[in-house]
């Protein structure tokens, strides 16, 4: 009998050994991909997710979560792409152009992994073609952008302005975030959401998907 319980513990505690282990073990007696995801993966991170947010866990401790997370889902991705397995939603991520900073931006990507989103990330300094090109060759729901400068910042108007021009605006949800970002600024650039942290940009963009 697989105990989702106990790998979403394991991955909880941040043992990447054990989670893998534990979701070979599953597979092999035949568990779903999708109930890997539902009931390990995505309740194991929503509890890190809920810790971080008051204050009980850090950065580190959910860095090592997270790779715990993807211990597992390095099983469970090719069977889902395989099979007949669903995401959440599709996310693409990416810190804009100008700027290299990449922690929140990982963060956020793995939190939404961790809620059974399949995640897109083009990594740091980000051209507003490249976002436009992976909307138009990949159809995601959801473009997160995120910047950590205020002058870098100024980048995400132009993002979701290339996005109007190619005429894809209507087609995905945006949303921002980083240090210097705040729901004001996301109002003015016409953004669909905002989150000062990685557990609220999941679930700004469960909410977005949702409506």
């Amino acid at each position: 009998m697989v105990d989702f319980n106990e790998i979403a513990q394991a991955l909880i505690a941040g043992k990447s050994a054990r989670v893998k282990e534990l979701t070979e073990q599953a597979l092999s007696e035949n568990a779903s991909p999708r109930d890997l995801l539902d009931k390990a993966f995505i309740p194991g991170m929503a509890v890190i997710g809920e810790r971080f947010k008051k204050g009980e866990c850090f950065v580190p401790e959910v860095l090592i979560a997270a790779k715990a997370m993807h211990a597992g889902m390095g099983l469970v991705k090719p069977l889902i792409a395989k099979g007949n397995e669903e995401y959440s939603g599709k996310v693409v991520i990416g810190t804009v152009r100008g700027d290299m900073h990449d922690i929140g931006k990982n963060l956020v990507a793995m939190m939404l992994e961790g809620a059974g989103f399949q995640v897109i990330d083009l990594g740091v300094d980000v051209p507003v073609t490249k976002f436009v090109e992976t909307i138009q060759n990949d159809s995601p729901n959801v473009v997160a952008l995120s910047a950590l400068l205020t002058t870098t910042m100024l980048s995400m108007k132009d993002v979701i302005a290339g996005i109007e021009q190619a005429g894809l605006r209507n087609k995905v949800k945006i949303i921002i975030g980083g240090a210097p970002v705040t729901q004001k600024y996301a109002e003015q650039i016409g953004a669909d959401g905002y989150s000062s942290d990685a557990p609220g940009a999941v679930d700004i963009a469960k909410t977005l998907l949702a409506n």
